[in-house]
């Protein structure tokens, strides 16, 4: 099975899922209208598509519900902006459903979220209808370049450095 979530900068969401079981994880784009969008236009915000992960999974090692708890887990889901350093449409929160199924059990993690915080949630829940991958040297960033995958979690504050 396939899921897809924007989740901002995808290098910074792609080594979570692997620790779960899930069998591939690809960065790509999805959202938007142009085909094959390039990196350099999706973060100048010119194609309507987000940083988007695709996972392939099989349901019965994790299923769909632990994936959109591992998701929510690991975004801000209170930042309407985007992620963290990385601003604009391309870096905010999506979940790309393939089926009715999909949709409710995204929908009332969402409900619930805003119901537990009392907060707006910024998590567009939309159709899926596309999937371009990413460039090749993008893919499993963080084991290719791991220092500057390192440096890019410290930078965005998706992690804190630790001085003792």
């Amino acid at each position: 099975m396939k899921a897809y979530f924007a989740g901002g900068c995808f290098w910074c969401v792609t080594p979570i899922y692997k620790l779960y079981g899930v069998d591939k994880v690809v960065c790509g784009y999805s959202g938007g209208d142009e085909v094959n969008p390039t990196y350099e236009d999706v973060k100048a915000q010119k194609t309507g598509h987000r940083e988007t992960i695709m996972l392939e999974y099989d349901p019965a090692k994790v299923d769909y519900e632990k994936l959109l708890d591992i998701y929510f887990a690991n975004v801000d889901p209170f930042d309407g902006e985007g992620q963290f350093i990385d601003k604009g449409f391309s870096y905010t929160l999506a979940i790309y459903y393939s089926s009715d199924e999909e949709k409710e059990k995204a929908q009332a993690h969402i409900d619930n979220l805003k119901n537990d915080s009392g907060k707006e949630v910024y998590v567009a829940l939309e159709p899926f209808k596309s999937f371009y991958e990413a460039e090749e040297y993008h893919q499993d960033y963080y084991i290719k370049h791991p220092e500057e995958f390192e440096q890019e979690l410290i930078e965005s504050g998706r992690k804190k450095i630790r001085l003792t």
